[in-house]
């Protein structure tokens, strides 16, 4: 059964107030200088991460994200440049002025909104990925005793380490963890049978569970969800506002629905 995080309501309050601090006066004069100079939105993602974020077969970027990216930044006469860095370094990047927002699935939890702003734009949920004609799992818990691997930094993590306090309470042993700088390698370790699981988004799963039936499936039904939001500097009002408004019009005229349908993921957008 699919679980939401218990503080999703608070999440999602602080999460939509971003929202609510948009003018409708936004436009482009409510830019950084850098922005407006350079004519370019810079934009922090781990492309590794489909159908989410990842390189096409001639090495250019694509995927639901760069599509919103480029969406916005065209609606602000802007062209964007993405920046490939591991999850791990994204809000260090952002914080450190080397892009001007994070595309990269990241989800909004009130630590992260601390120390930078994050635009609401779809719902995330969180699964696994095993190798194909292996037992599905009902959640982490199942694990117990098994290795599983992970993303550094990612809440799939997270869930996990929660999950290895609720083991040890029941005198079970604990799932080992095995942490990966980005998707690829944790992905083959499956492929190898050098884990039970892979502890992913949930989208994910999906994605290669299609693309390579014979190798892989979805671990069971999603047992997390979670609001997800464009990361933007604390630093940056203006920016924050005009992508807050852009993002608005194209819920409004239809163009958020068909970058969603596109990848096969309408069930994670927003509500309207």
């Amino acid at each position: 059964m699919q679980k939401i995080l218990g503080t999703s309501k608070i999440v999602l309050a602080l999460g939509l107030a971003c929202i609510g601090l948009a003018t409708k006066g936004a436009a482009a004069g409510a830019l950084p200088d850098n922005i407006v100079a350079s004519k370019t939105l810079t934009v922090c993602s781990a492309v590794n991460l489909p159908p989410m974020e990842f390189f096409s077969a001639n090495q250019k970027p694509e995927g639901v994200d760069i599509d919103l990216a480029n969406e916005l930044a065209g609606r602000l006469h802007l062209t964007t440049k993405i920046i490939n860095i591991p999850f791990a370094g994204l809000i260090p990047a952002l914080l450190a002025h080397n892009c001007d927002v994070i595309m990269s699935q990241l989800f909004i939890k009130p630590p992260r909104l601390k120390v930078i702003d994050e635009i609401p734009y779809m719902y995330s949920q969180e699964g696994f990925i095993i190798k194909a004609g292996k037992p599905k799992l009902k959640g982490p818990e199942d694990l117990s005793g098994k290795k599983a691997a992970s993303v550094t930094g990612t809440t799939a993590t997270d869930l996990m380490k929660a999950a290895n306090e609720k083991l040890a309470a029941a005198g079970k042993p604990p799932i080992t963890i095995v942490l990966f700088p980005e998707n690829t390698p944790a992905l083959q370790q499956v492929q190898f049978g050098q884990v039970e699981a892979y502890g992913v988004a949930y989208e994910t799963a999906l994605y290669y569970a299609a693309l390579a039936p014979s190798q892989f499936q979805v671990g069971g039904d999603p047992y997390f969800k979670i609001l997800t939001g464009i990361g933007v500097s604390k630093d940056t009002p203006g920016l924050r506002d005009a992508l807050t408004e852009q993002l608005a019009a194209m819920r409004k005229d239809g163009t958020y629905a068909k970058i969603f349908t596109k990848w096969h993921i309408a069930a994670d957008m927003l509500p309207e």
